[in-house]
């Protein structure tokens, strides 16, 4: 049968069609209203909608196919489009990549992609780059047969015999471990199912370590340890993660001398540390935790070196020798410092480095142990990103960092702290030929919020662009978890850059572009803050004539999707256009059900609702919640049916209501791939496929075709 018919036949019983003659649009699909009740603090809210969680049910499944039919049909005209753009983005992309080879315990480790193949092939070499390559996983020959293939954690014994690797052929982030025997190229029977996919391994060569998450709300529970050869059914639990706001990890120090079991919620932290070569012992905790007390940790001679914001907002470093590790026993390194936060550290034997954040730009520092001058190293832009790479040997002079900014394309390099030169390994290529980074202009703004604060907005286009009022401007935001989204270069951009789009990141509270204070004032009740900077982002670039409300364009996704939603019922005015990927737009019936992946572990971001506190608050701007009869932007959400992280029923129900209450002629599409979760697509090439998809959406709105 046709597929389009099917989905049209399966429909029927919640939407109404039109003639599927090609000259006639298909009818938006209306969901059936089926009133839930939900009452908690005597307020009563009705959810016609409430019945789209019902995943199974095959009138759902109907429902979100005619979204999708609904979606192809608006956009049939731009079919070519996208398909163009998608060859155009491809384009540009070194088909046979290959990533820059970092050296770990006598061997060289990397991966490569092959011409027109989707997934990687990781490989290393021992000793020498000249050496024969050995493969240790080629994810395209794992991948075949299966629509969906991530793979993560993988890692290597220290005897460099054994790798494990985690594998989730579901995109629900439940990974199973396998273990690869590296001399015979055989996989062992060892299968442990429902873990984050790492795993650390003893200094034994048989013992590992990993993380057990649940079933239902895939939080990361436990720890298990399990011995080589052995039933997982066997293996010892030796850490259980009991508060449900809280989330556990286990890795390996730097040094190899340790296991180190992290356990985190959003406001504070608790690690505990066992030797390497004693696997079956007790871990110990270094500092219990403390209600709002957060702190990592680096294990180096006979020291942990502990990043905290103890009586320090933006963060300081500590240390604490391995025997003594509580708090009071705690001696400052490096002071805290009100504008300056403190992000992470790279320790080596000679060196300290540093990542910080000082006036919303990421620095690195450079620090020697014993006496010297320390310096940070130049960046030489005004608006860029820059990271602490791979770093895994003590004994070394050399600092490996990443950079890029919004015309320079991601770049590795090497820094050697001594003579302060500086190499670059590679830069990522932009194939064709045609791309040259003295083409854009990028720069950093500011808007001032009502309450005076100055709101960074990071700004590229393409050189020789009139500021005339009349550009199409993409304007990003997500705002949230204290996650700053930096200034980087994407070369699918171009395609937006090219055609005469202005592009713009809003850096909003619930970033930490300010450091700690930002974050704290764009979260729980003062997340308001990040809907109105947003807003007030869009009303300064227009005030500063770079677009206008006909020609600007928002996008946001996961919590920056719940900024989307925000956004558009505060203000639906100052946008054509907006796109939501995979929005978190139903809070507070998500927040209240505990059931849901990852609901308890945020109440420290968004409140805990059952207080009415914050269910009065969360309420005031859900944005499934607040909509309103009014008039609304023209919209594309995006979903996946097997997202782990915002169930795909918030943008689907979302969709719905919109559909029964704006008042405008806008476009409101969505679509949901029926195969993937929150990250998408898991290979290469087809997440791109759905970006052409989106900018062939935004172009459209601009009457765009080529």
């Amino acid at each position: 049968m046709n597929k389009g018919i099917k989905v049209m036949l399966l429909a029927l019983a919640v939407i109404t069609i039109q003639s599927c003659k090609t000259d006639v649009k298909m009818k938006a699909p209306l969901a059936a209203k089926k009133p839930k009740e939900l009452t908690i603090h005597g307020d009563t809210r009705v959810d016609n909608y409430y019945w789209l969680r019902e995943r199974e049910n095959p009138e759902v499944i109907a429902y979100l196919e005619a979204e999708n039919a609904y979606r192809e049909s608006v956009m049939k005209g731009t079919e070519q489009f996208q398909k163009d753009l998608f060859d155009e983005i491809v384009g540009r992309i070194k088909q046979d990549d290959e990533s820059v080879p970092y050296k770990d315990n006598g061997y060289y480790y990397y991966s490569r992609y092959e011409e027109g193949k989707e997934y990687p092939i990781f490989c290393r070499k021992k000793e020498s780059l000249e050496a024969e390559e050995e493969i240790l996983a080629n994810v395209n020959e794992m991948a075949e047969g299966h629509s969906y293939f991530q793979v993560a954690g993988l890692s290597v014994s220290p005897d460099n015999r054994y790798m494990a690797i985690g594998i989730d052929t579901v995109s629900r982030r439940k990974y199973t471990i396998y273990i690869k025997d590296l001399e015979t190229g055989m996989m062992l029977d060892d299968e442990i199912e429902l873990t984050t996919g790492g795993a650390s391994w003893a200094s034994d060569n048989k013992t590992l370590f990993y993380t057990q998450k649940d079933d239902e709300t895939l939080r990361s529970k436990a720890i298990y340890r399990h011995v080589m050869g052995s039933s997982a059914a066997e293996d010892v639990l030796v850490f259980d993660e009991s508060d449900e706001t809280f989330s556990t990890s286990v890795s390996k120090s730097k040094s190899k001398e340790y296991m180190i079991i992290g356990s985190s919620s959003t406001l504070t932290s608790e690690y505990r540390f066992l030797r390497a070569d004693d696997p079956a012992g007790e871990f110990q905790i270094i500092q219990p935790r403390t209600r709002g007390l957060e702190y990592s940790i680096a294990h180096f001679g006979d020291q942990f070196y502990i990043i905290t914001n103890l009586d320090a907002t933006n963060f300081r470093l500590m240390k604490t020798p391995v025997t003594k590790t509580g708090k009071e026993h705690w001696t400052e390194v490096i002071a805290h410092r009100e504008d300056v936060f403190l992000e992470g550290i790279e320790i080596f034997r000679d060196y300290l480095v540093v990542e910080e954040r000082k006036e919303g730009l990421s620095h690195l520092r450079v620090i020697p142990w014993e006496g010297g001058e320390e310096h940070y190293i130049d960046m030489g832009e005004e608006v860029y990103s820059a990271w602490i790479s791979v770093n895994p040997e003590f004994d070394s002079k050399v600092l490996r960092y990443g950079y890029t900014s919004l015309t320079t394309p991601s770049s590795t390099l090497d820094y050697n702290m001594e003579n302060r030169e500086k190499i670059l390994l590679k830069q990522e290529e932009v194939v064709g030929g045609t791309f040259d980074p003295a083409n854009y202009e990028a720069k950093r703004i500011y808007a001032v919020a009502g309450d005076g604060k100055k709101i960074p907005i990071s700004v590229v286009y393409r050189k020789g662009t009139e500021l005339n009022g009349a550009n199409p401007t993409l304007l990003y935001g997500y705002g949230s978890y204290g996650i700053t989204i930096d200034p980087g270069f994407r070369s699918h951009r171009l395609s937006l850059l090219d055609r005469g789009y202005v592009f713009a990141i809003a850096h909003i509270r619930g970033s930490q572009v300010y450091g700690r204070p930002w974050y704290e004032d764009g979260k729980l009740l003062k997340k308001i803050n990040s809907f109105t900077d947003f807003n007030t982002c869009a009303e300064h670039l227009i005030k500063e004539n770079y677009t206008s409300s006909e020609h600007l364009y928002a996008m946001g996704g996961s919590a920056g999707g719940l900024l989307m939603g925000a956004v558009i019922n505060l203000q639906p005015e100052l946008y054509h256009g907006v796109i939501a990927a995979v929005p978190f737009v139903d809070v507070v019936t998500t927040m209240l059900d505990e059931d849901i992946p990852l609901t308890t572990g945020e109440y420290d971001e968004w409140g805990n609702p059952n207080e009415k506190v914050y269910y009065d608050y969360m309420l005031s701007y859900s944005p499934y919640d607040q909509v309103e009869a009014k008039a609304y932007p023209n919209l594309l959400v995006t979903t996946g049916l097997h997202d782990s992280q915002v169930q795909y029923w918030e943008p689907a129900k979302w969709v719905a209501k919109l559909r029964e209450m704006k008042t405008d002629k806008n476009e409101l599409l969505m679509y949901c791939n029926m195969e993937t979760g929150h990250g998408g697509a898991s290979g290469r090439f087809e997440a791109y496929k759905e970006i052409a998809m989106e900018y062939a959406f935004l172009f459209s709105l601009e009457g765009i075709t080529q």
